[in-house]
């Protein structure tokens, strides 16, 4: 937590949340002393992974008043939303990276690294531009990710090479949507046309993820591809079933769903060792972009994202 990046943003999320739902003032602490430090020393660039953060410190700034969070926050969304990142054609937000710029690029992760941070930033403020924005955001990362005859989700798309990359099928990335689904009605209170798509598109992706899942509760890094070489990943597993849970419980999917859920919980505390780390948790992933053998050499290493992941399933499954 010395750095601002998107495995920071996912992690401080989930700390938001731990202290959302017990009001334990030690989290709330622990969040206003790393935006404290982080602001003090200076924020880095800004790109799609970088705005990731701003996401828990705009819950921290309405919750707190504090008019530093949020004029931080305001600076870093309206950056995002008048054009400082780059756009692809038909303007979707570009998956610039502080590494790559990736150019023409869409990908899973952008929905919850940038997009969920806007649409947070638009409730909050009342803009109805930031809101609608970002739901364009959301059509155009479903229209183009999310295969139609499988359910699941392509990691990315190229306009400049009009393909899917390797066309993988990443188990994390996936997890992205099964999650920012449910959070985006939950922050943007979705009109009841758009709600009911966007249980469409998370029925159908559930419903193929269900199917997916390995005996032992767990998902492998390539959904669809179960041999040895595929291995079962924690962070995914409680994506999904965090994802799952909190779809549920918001009305967008078929309480039949929560089986699957379930049979995910023991295997992923299965996951967690002694000290409470959570282990078997794939690597940061960039784009897997000629063969899906990238995605079985990712390295395997506990995480900040994967830590809020988890908490966030343990969370929901206590509701």
């Amino acid at each position: 937590y010395k750095f601002w990046e998107w495995t920071q943003g996912v992690g401080l999320f989930g700390l938001w949340k731990l202290f959302e739902k017990t009001k334990d003032e030690k989290y709330l602490s622990m969040l206003t002393s790393y935006y404290d430090q982080r602001i003090e020393f200076g924020l880095p660039g800004k790109n799609v992974n970088t705005m990731a953060p701003i996401l828990a410190l705009s819950y921290l700034a309405e919750y707190t008043g504090s008019k530093k969070y949020m004029e931080v926050a305001d600076e870093w969304t309206k950056w995002l939303f008048e054009g400082g990142l780059d756009r692809t054609p038909e303007g979707g937000f570009q998956h610039r990276t502080t590494d790559d710029v990736n150019e023409g690029e869409l990908w899973d992760d952008t929905l919850m690294m940038s997009v969920l941070p806007l649409a947070n930033m638009g409730r909050i403020l009342g803009r109805d531009d930031y809101k609608e924005e970002s739901e364009y955001q959301l059509l155009l990362h479903i229209e183009h990710l999310a295969d139609p005859i499988t359910g699941l989700w392509y990691h990315g798309y190229s306009f400049k090479r009009n393909d899917h990359f390797s066309g993988a099928y990443w188990g994390r990335g996936n997890s992205w949507a099964t999650i920012a689904l449910p959070l985006f009605d939950e922050i943007l209170s979705l009109k009841p046309s758009l709600r009911r798509y966007v249980s469409t598109v998370l029925t159908r992706q559930v419903d193929a993820v269900a199917k997916l899942q390995d005996k032992s509760g767990l998902w492998h890094t390539l959904l669809d591809h179960d041999d040895e070489g595929s291995y079962l990943e924690s962070s995914c597993t409680a994506g999904f079933g965090y994802g799952i849970l909190k779809g549920i419980n918001m009305g967008l999917l078929d309480p039949k769903y929560k089986e699957t859920a379930e049979k995910a919980l023991p295997a992923l505390l299965d996951c967690i060792d002694d000290n409470g780390i959570l282990q078997k948790c794939s690597y940061g992933t960039p784009m897997g972009r000629e063969t899906q053998d990238f995605y079985r050499e990712i390295p395997i290493h506990p995480m900040p994202y994967g830590q809020a992941m988890a908490m966030l399933f343990l969370m929901e499954a206590l509701d």
